[in-house]
Parts: structure tokens; sequence; C-alpha cells
């Protein structure tokens, strides 16, 4: 009896379509030998690993941390004690003047910067993409702005702009017309400052828009050009939707570094006159002439949080409309 359920128990567990449960022998040798060759790929992991989560740890997360721990501070910079307040600097942010002026001044930067270097950046790279001759001086006249210091850039751009004896002021005068007072006039200000981010990372989105218009399937094109297509029709119908995945990677970096734009806002309007993006009132915050560097840590988590969302907004709903060839 004994030896007939051991059988009907071998041929049930034999049944066509299952495996048969693996011997004592089978385990003790999977057990051995997955025992030695994963801890020594656990070991090689960790001494790969490790080093960069510390990095990470001890340069990244524990700084984000402890600015969240000061901004629940009602602490003046460089003074020995701070005062506990909880979440009174995030409310004082909301329910004052400032919230509606910097939140404004942020959107407005950050999607005009945005949209107009990936606009202009696509057609510049479709003009760079054709054979012509000058098109590799081209190519790195366009890109060099993008390595040059920022700091750099807004001195130039400062000099140019400066309504008494910058260069654009000298050309006005010359037809007869006054200058604009970009550096007084608080939407002038923004106006400047947008107009040289611009320009500066112009560069950045057209050599990776150039990048994926060459990557681009030869046999398409040829299809759409035997079928009577002309070039605004390849490029708008074909060209445009094969680049969503390049689109979809400018958005989310352009997007972040224009949220997080700091050093041309500081040379060019140093008092923040109109220009006051979320990174830049919280600077003038700790280190202008407030010193509330507990209510400055708060407008930097602010700012964190709204880098997290809009990331993840991007990631879950922009990200369906990629098309990846």
């Amino acid at each position: 009896m004994t030896t007939r359920l051991e059988n009907s128990r071998t041929d049930s567990a034999a049944a066509p379509g299952m495996q048969p449960p693996p011997s004592r022998a089978e385990r003790l040798h999977i057990t051995k030998r997955w025992s030695g060759r994963s801890r020594r790929d656990f070991f090689v992991f960790l001494a790969m690993a490790l080093p960069n989560l510390a990095l990470i740890g001890v340069f990244t997360y524990w700084p984000l941390m402890n600015n969240i721990y000061y901004s629940t501070l009602d602490w003046t910079l460089g003074s020995a004690s701070a005062t506990v307040v909880g979440l009174q600097n995030y409310v004082t942010f909301f329910t004052g003047e400032d919230a509606p002026k910097v939140l404004g001044t942020t959107g407005i930067f950050t999607l005009v910067t945005v949209g107009g270097s990936m606009v202009l950046g696509l057609l510049v790279a479709q003009a760079l993409n054709s054979k012509v001759r000058g098109t590799t001086f081209a190519r790195s006249a366009v890109f060099a702005p993008y390595v040059l210091s920022g700091v750099g850039v807004g001195l130039v751009w400062l000099f140019i702009f400066d309504p008494g004896y910058g260069v654009l002021a000298w050309v006005l005068r010359g037809l007869g017309q006054q200058s604009p007072q970009w550096i007084n006039d608080p939407q002038l200000s923004l106006v400047m400052v947008i107009i040289v981010y611009v320009w500066k990372n112009l560069g950045y989105c057209a050599v990776v828009y150039l990048a994926g218009l060459q990557s681009l399937p030869r046999d398409v094109m040829e299809a759409a050009s035997l079928d009577g297509a002309n070039n605004v029709r390849r490029f708008l119908n074909i060209s445009v939707p094969l680049l969503s995945p390049t689109t979809f990677f400018l958005l989310i970096t352009t997007m972040l570094s224009s949220l997080q734009a700091f050093d041309l806002i500081r040379i060019m309007t140093p008092l923040g006159n109109g220009t006051s993006t979320l990174i830049y009132e919280a600077y003038l915050q700790a280190f202008g002439a407030y010193n509330r560097a507990g209510y400055s840590a708060a407008i930097s988590v602010i700012l964190f949080a709204i880098l997290l969302v809009i990331t993840v907004l991007q990631l879950r709903f922009v990200e369906r409309k990629v098309h990846y060839s």
C-alpha cells in the first residue's frame, strides 16, 4: 500500500508540464554551489557599490535631512542658538506676499527657458544636420556657450544690456532710440535673464537633438520622400514623433536645470529685482540682508518637493507619449 502511494505521488509529480521536485542530493548541490558563488558576488557588489553609496549618503541625503531639520527652526545665520518653530516657516512663506511673486517668477522663467531652448535647439539641430560646408565649425560655435562659465557669460551680457554704457545702448543711440532700462525695470530684468539663459543652453539642446536626428532610420525618410512628402512634412510628421525619446530626455534635464539656475541671476541681477526664483530667493534669505537660515531652508525644501513632483509626473504620464523605436 505504501509503495503504491509513493508511486502515485511520483507519477503525479512527474505529470506532463510539471517538473519533478529535486532530490535531496540535488538540493544540497544547489545550496553549496550558490552559497559559494553568491557570497563571492555579494562581496564584489559591496566593494563596488559601497564607496558610491557612502558618497551619495554623505553629500546628498545627509545634507537633505539636515536641511529639512533646519527648515523647522527660527535660526539666524551665524547664531549659536535656534528656536524650533515646526512648520511656521512654511506657513510664513505661503501666507506672505513673497510666495505668489516668487512662484510666478519661477514658473515663467522655467517655462520660457525650457520651451525656448528646446524649440530653438530643435530648429538649429535641423539646420546643422544639413550636409553643407562649415557645419563642423557651426556645431562647435553653437555648443561653445554651454560649456562657458555662467559668471563670464553673465558679465559679458551685462555689459551688452547696460542702459548707460552697454553695446546695445550705443547701437540704439546711433539709431536715435533710447535704451530700455533692462537692469532697473523688474519685468525687463526677467526678460534679459531669460534671453541670456536660452542663448547659453541652446547649444546643449541642439547637440542632443542633432544626435537624435542622425540616428533616425534613413529608410523611413526615403520612403516618405518617394511618397511625395516635402522637407517640412517629413520634419513635422516623421522626425518630431521619432525624436520623442530625445524630447523626453531634454524635457527632464532642462527643466531641472532651469529650476536650479543661479549663476546668471546672481551676476546680472544681484538684488533679485524681478528675477527672484525659488533658488535665488533661498540664497537671498540666507546670505542677503535677512540672514534667515531657517526660512531659507524651508524655501529649499519647497523647491526640492517641486522638483520631485515634476520628475515623478513626467516619468508617470509624459513617458506614455514617448515612442521608442
